[in-house]
């Protein structure tokens, strides 16, 4: 069996095959596991690309997760807030803290402008503004959503699809956020837990210990070898040429499970596709993603695990305090280890800018948010770059999308999971659910993959606190 790709659901896929005692052999064009769930170690420090919350509905992810960590699998508390026009709001939303930023008369604006949106919503409502504000209100959607998102994905909300407004905020209403912010999360949103599991050292322990399982049961997992030929006879999948270190080795594979991304999946089809499928696959759009991992000489900074800098005036989208995620991310307690997220384009400016210039740059931001005192009190720095960290929901993504499935349908032995191998906006646990299903699937079930993330529950439900979040 051949998979490719050594994320959390390429390597769940090698571990369902070998505990099934089934060979498997795993490509990974990186020199680590994990994806964008790994942990990079700089001088001791740990951090993670993006921050992963582990709870989950599904117990056979949660049977994986314990079965691996053990001991090693952290429960966690959650605290999180949301940076705005210079002050700093709870989040879940706590009524005196939204009262005393933006006073009576602005409260009372969300109101009415609720009331307007539910007596006069905007039909075929397609696109990310239009579902928020048919939701919440014109005022609450400018307010706490729309500088975030055209950060997060660098277009503008008309043109994100609704369907990423759906999956981000099922469960979600106005008076839910009403009532969370009078009574506290006992009386509001049921998806917003206030503990989460993480792994002592960082979500990499995880993925590298589920390669050391792996390769145990005999698997391979082949690091630095990038697939760039999917080669094909009729309607199977035959063989994949990968490149390791300038030389080029072909595998025989009986199936592949693949979660790499679609578009290069399609790219690199042997025979190429049709002219119209290759388009259609261009047309898939990514949003890459930059962590400025920074050691702070301080003991103590702030409370939350994450904050979400929802202002225009700073280029950052996230900051995470990895300390308060686990004190093993660490090494000497008397330092911090800040992650400072920037959302980009491959080849943009932010992406070109020298790794120097970013860390002054996230230095600086810091500061301005209050985060921290002085600049002098960052002693070293680390940049992270991730492509293709975010599948795009765009308004074109939908059909383009629809047109590569079909395509792909047509091999037998073909199976595509995960994030990226399905473009879907998937958290961890589904991202591993998806290969679960998998593989169950090449052994005689008939299980519908793509409709993972739709069928199950989306949120961090507070009736089981174990969900893994990206």
């Amino acid at each position: 069996m051949l998979v490719v790709g050594a994320g959390p659901a390429g390597l769940t896929a090698a571990y369902e095959l070998s505990k099934r005692k089934i060979a498997v052999t795993v490509l990974e064009k990186d020199d680590a596991v994990g994806g964008i769930a790994k942990t990079i170690d700089h001088r001791g420090y740990k951090f993670d690309l993006g921050g992963h919350r582990f709870f989950t509905k599904i117990q056979h992810v949660k049977d994986i997760w314990n079965d691996v960590l053990r001991e090693d699998f952290l429960i966690r508390p959650r605290l999180s807030r949301i940076y705005y026009k210079k002050k700093f709001y709870n989040y879940p939303l706590r009524i005196s803290n939204v009262a005393a930023n933006l006073g009576p008369a602005e409260l009372m604006r969300m109101t009415l402008s609720y009331l307007k949106a539910k007596a006069q919503p905007k039909k075929n409502a397609e696109s990310f503004e239009d579902y928020i504000t048919n939701s919440f209100g014109r005022r609450l959607y400018e307010i706490f959503f729309k500088s975030y998102t055209e950060k997060v994905w660098g277009i503008p909300c008309t043109a994100l699809r609704a369907e990423w407004a759906a999956q981000r905020v099922k469960g979600m209403s106005f008076s839910s956020i009403v009532r969370t912010a009078l009574l506290g999360n006992k009386g509001g949103i049921k998806s917003l837990i206030e503990e989460f599991h993480y792994p002592k050292h960082g979500p990499g322990q995880l993925w590298d210990k589920v390669k050391e399982k792996v390769e145990a049961a005999g698997g391979e997992v082949l690091l630095e070898s990038e697939a760039i030929k999917i080669n094909t006879e009729g309607r199977k999948v035959v063989s994949v040429s990968a490149t390791k270190n300038g030389s080029t080795r072909t595998y025989d594979c009986v199936y592949l499970i693949s979660s790499m991304p679609l578009k290069d999946l399609v790219e690199r089809l042997n025979p190429k596709p049709p002219a119209d499928v290759l388009f259609a696959a261009g047309k898939v759009r990514y949003r890459d993603f930059i962590t400025v991992a920074l050691i702070v000489d301080k003991e103590d900074l702030w409370p939350d695990n994450w904050i979400y800098i929802n202002d225009k005036e700073y280029l950052a989208g996230r900051v995470q305090n990895y300390k308060n995620w686990s004190p093993h991310m660490a090494p000497d307690r008397s330092k911090s280890c800040i992650g400072v997220e920037y959302f980009a384009f491959e080849n943009d400016d932010l992406w070109l800018m020298k790794d120097e210039d970013i860390i002054r740059l996230a230095t600086k931001e810091l500061v301005g948010l209050s985060l921290l005192e002085s600049e002098s009190l960052v002693e070293d720095g680390k940049v992270v770059r991730v492509k293709k960290a975010y599948p795009m929901y765009d308004l074109t993504y939908k059909e383009n999308l629809e047109k590569v499935k079909n395509y792909l349908s047509q091999f037998q032995n073909l199976h595509t999971i995960g994030r990226n191998g399905m473009h879907c906006y998937n958290n961890q646990d589904h991202s591993m659910l998806t290969a679960i299903l998998a593989v169950e699937n090449i052994l005689g079930a008939s299980h519908d993959i793509w409709s993972v993330n739709t069928a199950q529950e989306y949120h961090e439900t507070d009736d089981n606190k174990n969900k893994a979040k990206d």
